[in-house]
C-alpha cells in the first residue's frame, strides 16, 4: 500500500525551512533547491507542495504569521479572566517580538517585510496578516474603554462598532458589523487626559485609530531592537509607556500585571 503523505505537515515542514534559509540569506537568496536540502525532503516533494518559488515565499509568510497569532490567542486563553487592559499589554508584547527567543523570526519577518515592498503578493500576505493584529488591538481597547467608562452614541458592541469581524482570537467580540472608519465606533473614557484643550470636552477615543498607532508602535520596535538601536528592556519601557498613557486617557487603572511582555 502506498505510503500516507500528510502534505499539509510537510508544506509546514518547508516553510520552516524557507524561514531559517531567508534569516541566513533574506528571501531572494531562496532556492528551491536550497530548501529540499534543509528540510531534507527531495527537490520533486517540493515543487508538488509548491508550483514556484513566489507560492512558496508565500506560504512561509503566511506560515509565520499563524506562528504569531497563535501565540497571541495562548496568551489570551491563559488569562480569560484577565482584565482587556492586561491582555492588551501581553498581546502588544508578543506582536513586537522582542524576548531572544523570537529573534529569529522578527528577523525573518523584517526581511520578507523589505521583500514585500517589490512584490505585491507578499505585500498582500502581509497586509491580511497585520490587519488581524489590528483587529484584536481594536477589541480590547474597545473592551478596556468600555470598562472604564460610558460609550458615546452606538460604541463596541453594536452593530457600527469597530469591526474586528473574524480576525485571530476575536471570537464573538464587539463591533462586528460596519467595520472600522464609522463614525460611531469612537468610545470615551473618563474623559480626563483626552480633554479638548479649547473647551474642556471629552474627546471621543477611536479604538480603530489607537490600534492603528500601537500596531506601528511595535513593528517600529521590532526594528529598533533588531539594528541595536534599543535594547529589549528600553523598548519595553517604550511600550509600557505607550500603554501607560493609554490606559490614563482610557480612565483605566493601569494593571500591575500589564507590562507588555
Amino acid at each position: 500500500m502506498p505510503k500516507q503523505v500528510d502534505y499539509e505537515s510537510r508544506r509546514r515542514r518547508i516553510a520552516d525551512a524557507v524561514c531559517r534559509l531567508a534569516d541566513e540569506h533574506g528571501p531572494e537568496g531562496v532556492s528551491m533547491r536550497d530548501v529540499a536540502a534543509r528540510a531534507q525532503v527531495s527537490l520533486g516533494a517540493v515543487q508538488r507542495c509548491f508550483r514556484t518559488k513566489e507560492e512558496m515565499l508565500l506560504f512561509a509568510v503566511e506560515h509565520v504569521g499563524e506562528r504569531l497569532t497563535e501565540r497571541v490567542r495562548a496568551r489570551l486563553v491563559r488569562g480569560p479572566a484577565q482584565s482587556a487592559a492586561t491582555a492588551l499589554g501581553h498581546t502588544a508584547g508578543e506582536v513586537a517580538l522582542l524576548r531572544e527567543e523570537h529573534r529569529a523570526e522578527a528577523r525573518v519577518w523584517l526581511a520578507f517585510v523589505a521583500q514585500a515592498a517589490v512584490s505585491e503578493p507578499l505585500a498582500d500576505k502581509l497586509r491580511t496578516s497585520y490587519a488581524d493584529l489590528q483587529d484584536v488591538f481594536a477589541r480590547l481597547i474597545a473592551e478596556a474603554a468600555e470598562s472604564a467608562g460610558p460609550s458615546t452614541g452606538n460604541g463596541p458592541g453594536t452593530g457600527n462598532g469597530p469591526g474586528t469581524g473574524n480576525g485571530p482570537g476575536t471570537g464573538n467580540g464587539p463591533g462586528t458589523g460596519n467595520g472600522p472608519g464609522t463614525g460611531d465606533s469612537s468610545v470615551t473614557g473618563k474623559g480626563t487626559a483626552g480633554d479638548d484643550p479649547a473647551g474642556g470636552v471629552p474627546v471621543a477615543l477611536d479604538p480603530w485609530r489607537e490600534a492603528r498607532s500601537l500596531l506601528a508602535l511595535t513593528d517600529g520596535l521590532t526594528s529598533h531592537v533588531l539594528i541595536g538601536h534599543l535594547s529589549p528592556e528600553e523598548a519595553q519601557d517604550v511600550l509600557h509607556a505607550h500603554l501607560a498613557l493609554l490606559w490614563e486617557r482610557l480612565g483605566v487603572t493601569t494593571p500591575v500585571s500589564g507590562r507588555a511582555g
